[in-house]
């Protein structure tokens, strides 16, 4: 199924998928920290794949806060969202999270995952063109159902880790079907830590259910030689404290496959 998910679609981003490396080794992070996961990196100077748990791998789940990246770029794409400055309104009402209490632009909405702003983009871009850009891009099952605002946090939408790396490729080279324009927005929000050496762009995703809690790290590496490393964590968390496990251990695996210092 792997050889499936990586197919011709790939060749939208680069050249095929040369090998695919299985790394046991690296498990050892996810057991230290006592959550079950997988963990892809797929590097644009080899086209090589490297996975923890391969089935979890290539095993769909909602993508939830992660995707908050193809939201942006379609909503800016199809106009539905001028710029990434453009201040969106909140809507009103409380919140837990008190920062979602405020109208914001994109820079911000992102930074703090801000569900309220990102369903009134949603409802702006439609579902028709939603489904149309959701299939352009040949995101996950490309399934949202009839609900604009929920089918990424209500399981219709679902994506596997292979392919949120495959998808995070196309993004990082600025090789999906839309413009450049939307692309550079994207890498500029997606931003977290630019060094010398390297740029890592990233964003956390969490999707609760009363019988699963997952949650998701996404993003890319671009080194200072040029080469790119899309990456893609998901755990299953037991509680609200596993979520800050989610960016240290992403971290570790990236230091320990040396893409970041460690």
């Amino acid at each position: 199924m792997l050889a499936a998910l990586l197919g011709t679609r790939f060749a939208d981003a680069a050249a095929p998928v040369a090998h695919v490396e299985e790394r046991p080794d690296l498990a050892r992070h996810f057991k230290a920290a006592g959550v079950p996961g997988t963990w892809v990196v797929l590097d644009s100077a080899t086209s090589r794949l490297t996975v923890v748990d391969r089935r979890r791998a290539e095993r769909r789940f909602s993508p939830a806060s992660t995707f908050k990246i193809p939201n942006s770029l379609i909503a800016l794409e199809t106009g539905a969202v001028k710029d990434i400055d453009e201040i969106l309104p909140y809507g009103g009402g409380n919140y837990k999270r008190k920062e979602w209490e405020r109208d914001m632009n994109l820079r911000d909405a992102i930074r703090v995952s801000h569900l309220p702003i990102y369903r009134g983009v949603a409802r702006r871009i439609g579902l028709a063109r939603m489904n149309e850009w959701i299939a352009r891009l040949h995101y996950g099952n490309e399934t949202l159902g009839t609900e604009v605002d929920q089918f990424w946090v209500n399981n219709k939408l679902q994506i596997s880790a292979v392919e949120q790396a495959r998808f995070l490729m196309r993004l990082a080279q600025r090789s999906l079907p839309m413009s450049m324009r939307s692309q550079d927005m994207v890498h500029d929000i997606t931003l977290i830590e630019k060094t010398p050496t390297h740029a890592l762009h990233a964003k956390t995703g969490w999707y609760e259910t009363p019988s699963l809690s997952l949650g998701w790290w996404v993003g890319w590496v671009a080194q200072a030689d040029g080469s790119v490393q899309s990456f893609a964590l998901n755990i299953d968390m037991h509680d609200e404290a596993d979520l800050a496990k989610r960016i240290p251990l992403g971290r570790k695996l990236l230091a320990q496959m040396t893409l970041l210092p460690a």
